[in-house]
């Protein structure tokens, strides 16, 4: 019945099927069994079912005499938020990002938000859940206490990114979570939205940013009328993705690189990218006087990461932004809003600050099936042995004038390739010849 759903980063599952009330009431019991807390918050997206899964889950982790702050429905950096800023000793977010309506699922931190990974925890609360293993219970139960946060995250980030000038933005919504995250917009700005009512059905299309296709309507609307940005949130609103003022989508590592610029004009640190990210992006760190570190994806290892070297942000090539003045978690809303003030300190276009960064030429990332994934990888390292080799994550490979990433999916048989290069010309040979070496 638990086949599969305890993944890397999170648990998830289709909803009455994989993922069960009795499951969530369980996970409620072994989350208090493995960490010992008294003080959860326990936040929720829209879908129809996340209800029902809080009310288990809260039975669960109230039997085992944890209290529960009940944030109600919140996107998961607000849930993160109030993690930190509420100092509880734990946190539970009940969503599944951008999978379709029928999925459901739990991003689950210790606290001060820091993520429980597979490695860290879902592997034991899984071991758990499937022996019932608990704790006994104490004599007295914990209680669920009302406690929304949507105003104190909105007035924490809207003092992070003053906005000096008004803007007009497009938003789409994705009928996700990210009209709370807007409602950290101040006055300045007005928001055109697009599919804006919560719908766990997602009856417009799917909530992920990650997919072109997925920007169409924003795109149309934009070029009806005079925007200075487009946004298009994810399911959860922890990602989100930006178009220039002509409704062109701006890759989300070039949005790293222009976050970057603006924090270190502020102050200069360590800055963290993922390593699929483009040369522009550690060079523009550097050039503005930050360290650029390298990390690998997936933000369990992000956070760790950022953590160890205090750095004031980070960006990930999917469009999580992360910020140390939000506690080493991302906040969608806070990106939107640094571009923003951005944008509103002069009157050059988005474009024109964008322009810069496109230096070079990338594939995007782009996904193989493969039988033999170690496989795969020992074969490319030693056809192109000759570059400098980097094990961080996957293989990456760098020559003078192009470099490529390939790293294995943690959820599905696909190997994923990122390749980028000085020209068009050298890009188009590089991932033609890559591309039949992995179909081999």
């Amino acid at each position: 019945m638990m086949a599969g759903i305890f993944k890397a980063y999170d648990i998830r599952g289709i909803y009455g099927e994989t993922l069960t009330a009795e499951l969530a009431e369980r996970l409620g019991q072994a989350f208090v069994t493995l960490l010992n807390c008294r003080r959860v918050v326990v936040g929720r997206d829209m879908r129809p079912h996340s209800t029902p899964l809080f009310a288990a889950l809260a039975a669960g982790l109230t039997r085992q005499g944890a209290d529960v702050l009940d944030l109600g429905l919140c996107s998961t950096p607000m849930s993160y938020f109030a993690n930190h800023s509420l100092e509880a000793d734990a946190g539970i977010m009940i969503t599944a990002s951008h999978n379709p309506g029928a999925w459901n699922g739990f991003k689950l931190c210790r606290a001060q938000a820091v993520p429980i990974s597979g490695a860290t925890g879902i592997q034991d609360l899984e071991r758990l859940v499937a022996t019932g293993a608990f704790a006994p219970p104490p004599a007295t139960a914990g209680q669920i206490i009302a406690h929304p946060i949507a105003d104190a995250y909105a007035a924490h980030i809207r003092a992070l990114a003053p906005v000096q000038r008004p803007l007009r933005i497009a938003v789409d919504f994705a009928n996700g979570m990210g009209t709370l995250e807007t409602r950290a917009f101040p006055p300045e700005i007005e928001v055109t939205p697009l599919f804006e009512e919560p719908d766990g059905s997602f009856p417009n299309h799917e909530a992920t940013p990650l997919k072109p296709e997925t920007y169409q309507a924003l795109q149309k609307t934009m070029r009806g009328g005079s925007f200075d940005f487009g946004l298009a949130f994810d399911g959860d609103a922890d990602r989100v993705g930006f178009t220039d003022e002509t409704g062109a989508i701006i890759p989300m590592d070039l949005i790293t690189a222009l976050i970057a610029q603006i924090l270190l004009a502020r102050e200069k640190g360590p800055i963290l990218y993922d390593l699929r990210s483009s040369w522009a992006v550690r060079e523009v760190i550097a050039e503005n006087g930050g360290v650029p570190l390298m990390c690998r994806v997936g933000h369990a290892y992000i956070k760790q990461q950022m953590r160890a070297a205090g750095a004031l942000f980070a960006g990930e090539l999917s469009g999580h932004y992360y910020f140390r003045e939000n506690g080493y978690t991302e906040s969608a809303a806070l990106a939107a809003l640094l571009v923003a003030s951005l944008v509103s300190s002069q009157s050059r276009p988005l474009s024109a600050w964008i322009q810069p960064l496109r230096r070079y030429c990338a594939s995007g990332e782009l996904n193989f099936e493969v039988a033999d994934s170690a496989a795969v990888l020992a074969r490319l390292k030693a056809h192109y042995g000759t570059g400098r080799v980097t094990e961080l994550d996957g293989l990456t490979i760098e020559y003078p004038d192009w470099w490529f990433n390939v790293r294995e999916s943690n959820t599905e048989p696909l190997v994923r390739l990122n390749v980028e290069a000085r020209t068009p010309e050298v890009l188009a040979a590089r991932q033609a010849e890559l591309g039949a070496l992995l179909s081999d």
